[in-house]
This record gives structure tokens, C-alpha cells and sequence, in this order.
């Protein structure tokens, strides 16, 4: 029995000693060695994370760069990098949240252009098909118009503009998807009230022409005396009238 007791003390002292080690590195990864780490080394761990695709950890490491460091060389880019993370990650609130608190805190820095164009990506990658409210479209489309505004010339003006115009295009066809819906239902009032908003605002998207052909099936559609009203309206429209009228 002792000679057994002996043995498993002998076997059991390897394994105590391995437990110990992975101890010592557990407790060094969370309450020692982390806190000596660098700035630098710091920035460089939470990068390599971020390339192998570990964008929690990433956030987490950035974070605490930017809280332990905040007046380091790396503060800033650290900022920027968490915004990064949050994004690659589909997080696109918190990355919004990110690059707005960003813009807001360093409204001069050079990659101002880049975080205004990610605040509309973060929008624009949440668009949703032509049948729901595109709300996030148009934050999109404002996001993108205030980059080319502000910064015309900017590497990330021409991929703004671009975006824009999708954004417009998403914008035309969900009304056009309303306005035949509306006309499906026979509520020609309604879905006139659309196909005329193209017309007057999304001319060069592609929805033009038909929203022109069903405007004009709505109008034959109406009744007599919302026909009269219509033309009344348009006549008050036009521009001749606003002319010779220009209080009315």
C-alpha cells in the first residue's frame, strides 16, 4: 500500500508542475506580463489578430491600448483600428458608433475621409431589399454625400459618389415598388403620388420611363373629379404659373 502511495506521489508531482507553469502563464497573460506590454507591442498584437480573422480579441487589445495609453503615438491609430475590427466583424452599429466618436474627437485628422465613407458603408451594408423602408439607404447616401462634399478630391470621393448613385437607385425602385403596390390595389391616388415623386426626383435612375407609362394609367384610373383636382395641380405647378404667380 505505501509502495502505491509512493508511486502516485511520483506520477502525481510531473502533473503539479505542469498546472503550475500553465498557472504562472495564465496569471501572467492576465494580471502581469499584460500589464508591462508596450504600446507598440500592444498595437502589433491586436493587428495580427485582427488579420487572422479574431476580431473580438482585436477590439478587446485596442481598446485597452487606447484606455492604458491615451496619450501614446498609438492612441489615435488605435481608435481607428477598433472602429476597423468592429466593421470587418459585421458589427455595424458599434462600428459606426466607433468611427463617429473618431470623427468627432480628431475632426482634422488625415483619415477623416476614410472614416466618413466607412460611417456610410456601415449604413449601406444594411440595406435591405427594395420591399422594406430603406431608411438605412438614405443615411447611407447623406454619409456619402457630406464625403464628397467636404472632401471632393479625396481617394474615397470617387468610391462616395459611386455609392451615392446605388443608393439612389435602391432609393427609386423601392418607391416604384410602392407605387405598384398601391396600383395592384386600385388606390390610383396613392400610387400616382409616387410615381410622380420619381419623376420629379430620381429622373436619371432608370425608373423614369415607367414611372411616366403609370402615371399616366393612374390618371385615366381616376375618377372625374380627382382628375379635374389633378390637373388643377400640375397647372399650379408648372412653370409659367409659379412665374405669373409666384405668391399663390
Amino acid at each position: 500500500m505505501k509502495k502505491s502511495l509512493n508511486i502516485a506521489k511520483w506520477l502525481f508531482l510531473p502533473v503539479l508542475f505542469v498546472f503550475f507553469l500553465n498557472g504562472c502563464a495564465l496569471y501572467d497573460k492576465f494580471f502581469g506580463e499584460e500589464e508591462d506590454r508596450s504600446p507598440s507591442e500592444l498595437m502589433d498584437d491586436g493587428t495580427e489578430r485582427m488579420e487572422k480573422g479574431w476580431y473580438d480579441e482585436a477590439t478587446e487589445i485596442f481598446e485597452k491600448l487606447k484606455d492604458r495609453y491615451p496619450y501614446s503615438e498609438f492612441a489615435v491609430e488605435a481608435e481607428l483600428k477598433m472602429a476597423e475590427a468592429f466593421y470587418r466583424n459585421e458589427k455595424y452599429d458599434e462600428a459606426f458608433e466607433a468611427y463617429d466618436e473618431f470623427e468627432r474627437l480628431h475632426p482634422k485628422n488625415k483619415n477623416v475621409p476614410y472614416v466618413i465613407y466607412h460611417k456610410g458603408m456601415c449604413h449601406f451594408s444594411q440595406v435591405s431589399t427594395i420591399d422594406r423602408a430603406q431608411a438605412h439607404t438614405l443615411l447611407a447616401k447623406n454619409e456619402f454625400e457630406r464625403l464628397v462634399k467636404r472632401f471632393p478630391r479625396s481617394e474615397y470621393a470617387n468610391k462616395g459618389r459611386r455609392k451615392t448613385r446605388e443608393c439612389y437607385i435602391k432609393l427609386s425602385e423601392y418607391e416604384l415598388y410602392v407605387g405598384h403596390y398601391y396600383y395592384k390595389r386600385r388606390k390610383y391616388r396613392a400610387a400616382l403620388d409616387r410615381y410622380r415623386y420619381i419623376i420629379e426626383n430620381y429622373p436619371d435612375f432608370g425608373q423614369y420611363h415607367e414611372a411616366l407609362e403609370y402615371l399616366k394609367k393612374c390618371k385615366e384610373r381616376l375618377p372625374a373629379e380627382e382628375m379635374r383636382q389633378e390637373r388643377i395641380k400640375e397647372r399650379k405647378n408648372s412653370f409659367w404659373y409659379r412665374l405669373i404667380h409666384p405668391f399663390d
